[in-house]
């Protein structure tokens, strides 16, 4: 799955018009927020749309992302949610009555909360439960949305689209994924036979259906990693990708390499403000991401391929790893965030979803939006000022900014005349990306957003676009 997001900054310091639109667009920033003065931005149109309303986010937090099995690995899904949840109310300090909805996206469901959102009387919601824990009104309706790796991208649009309904004025959206306790199942035949007894009703049913039991009733499901159409691993479509635009081992290694750098100089710089400190039951406060490791290409040469043996290019270095984390949005109304003081940090302006073929296509998808987002905001990729993809693995960075600069794949994929053109690295990811900071699956859309958001504000930018590709070839982009 692939998500476009697109955010505009405008000027606060004259109230624009409250307009808010559906499609991907960028964020402009407002002069009030630019840390760096000396940094002129260009004068860019607003991107507003009359008659609609502005939905604009007033900040966003998450815990940080640890490597699964690490400090989080004796809590639940909505542990987590709860602490980004808790995260975003003392950041912001909005009054909880105010807030009108909760959406929140996971992506590997616990059994007993499958609705992480809310939680009520005996019908549990894993969110439910969350903002119930965080000290959020029990009358403030919360669902939860999965999408693979879009689900909060999905939580946020929806969020968005609640606002320019009229439905809601303040909604908080956000993502959590625990990959340090999967559900595991027990087999088929287990199952049925668990489901038999329960309905038997004499000792001879439970007797006869207790001696057809066999030994392998007792091997385990584990949850799928591959893509049920094509029954292929990401990795292995990543790892074919890379093969297929003539990524090389070495430009994989050292794309990774760029985005643990450029990860653990946002953090030893305190660039990484939106990380909330989570204290976790019975052990220390947990105030930073643990998955930031710079290493060498030389140690990096030294991993063996980790899909297609013995020579395929994608390794555990240039690959994103299993992550646990949770985020968490303030998303508002114009006219409501204003009315109650709060300065916006972007503007949601568009976003567009688009899906492309799982097999040979799986991670193309910021490829075939980008040029959509943009055209139907009427900008190109020259008025962008901020660049957050999410990087599943390098190979699939680098294949999209191969099919992105070649007019060939334009024109016979794509149907266009001409390439869009791929992203300049000095506006891309430049505060590190998942290959280094994690990808809770759940989680990782709403840290592209306020990471652009973050972005645009420390650098003076108007627009920042954002794209996560997903498993079944979707793509999201705001």
């Amino acid at each position: 799955m692939t998500s476009i997001l697109t955010y505009t900054l405008k000027n606060l310091s004259s109230p624009s018009k409250r307009a808010l639109r559906f499609s991907v667009r960028p964020l402009s920033c407002s002069s009030q927020l630019r840390t760096a003065p000396a940094v002129q931005t260009k004068s860019k149109k607003t991107l507003a749309k009359a008659n609609v309303r502005n939905v604009v986010v007033v900040d966003g937090v998450r815990i940080p992302f640890l490597l699964s099995g690490t400090s989080y690995k004796d809590l639940m899904a909505h542990d987590l949610a709860r602490a980004a949840l808790s995260g975003l109310l003392h950041r912001t300090n909005v009054p909880k009555e105010v807030i009108d909805y909760i959406v929140f996206g996971t992506v590997i469901q616990e059994v007993k909360t499958s609705n992480v959102a809310r939680e009520h009387d005996h019908f549990i919601h894993c969110f439910r439960k969350a903002s119930l824990g965080a000290g959020f009104s029990d009358k403030t309706p919360a669902h939860t949305v999965t999408m693979a790796c879009i689900s909060s991208n999905q939580a946020m649009t929806t969020a968005v689209g609640l606002i320019a309904a009229g439905q809601s004025d303040v909604v908080v959206a956000g993502g959590v994924e625990l990959m340090s306790d999967i559900p595991i199942r027990h087999s088929r035949k287990m199952r049925r036979m668990m489901l038999d007894l329960n309905k038997a009703k004499t000792l001879g049913q439970r007797l006869s259906l207790i001696s057809k039991f066999r030994l392998d009733f007792l091997a385990p499901e584990l949850i799928s990693v591959s893509e049920f159409s094509t029954n292929e691993t990401m990795g292995h479509s990543a790892d074919r990708l890379a093969a297929a635009f003539s990524v090389s081992r070495l430009e994989q290694d050292e794309y990774a390499l760029r985005s643990h750098s450029l990860a653990k100089k946002a953090q030893d710089e305190g660039l990484l403000s939106d990380i909330v400190p989570f204290k976790v039951p019975g052990k220390d406060t947990v105030t930073k991401d643990n998955g930031i490791r710079p290493s060498s290409l030389e140690q990096m040469a030294k991993l063996k391929p980790a899909f297609i043996k013995p020579y395929g290019t994608v390794t555990a270095a240039n690959s994103s790893f299993l992550t646990d984390g949770a985020s968490a949005m303030l998303i508002m109304a114009e006219e409501k965030a204003l009315a109650m003081g709060y300065k916006p940090k972007a503007y949601l302006r568009d976003f567009l979803y688009v899906s492309q073929d799982p097999k040979d296509q799986l991670l193309l998808g910021p490829t075939y939006a980008t040029p959509k987002v943009l055209e139907k905001a009427g900008l190109t990729m020259n008025d962008i000022d901020v660049f957050e993809f999410h990087e599943a693995f390098s190979g699939q960075i680098l294949a999209n900014f191969k099919a992105m600069d070649s007019d060939w794949f334009s024109q016979n994929y794509m149907g266009r005349k001409t390439k869009i053109g791929s992203p300049p690295l000095e506006k891309f990811n430049k505060w590190g990306g998942s290959l280094s900071l994690g990808h809770p699956f759940g989680a990782t859309g709403c840290r592209l957003v306020i990471t652009a958001a973050n972005r645009l504000q420390k650098e003076g930018g108007q627009y920042a676009l954002v794209a996560a590709c997903a498993a079944g070839g979707q793509v999201a982009m705001l």
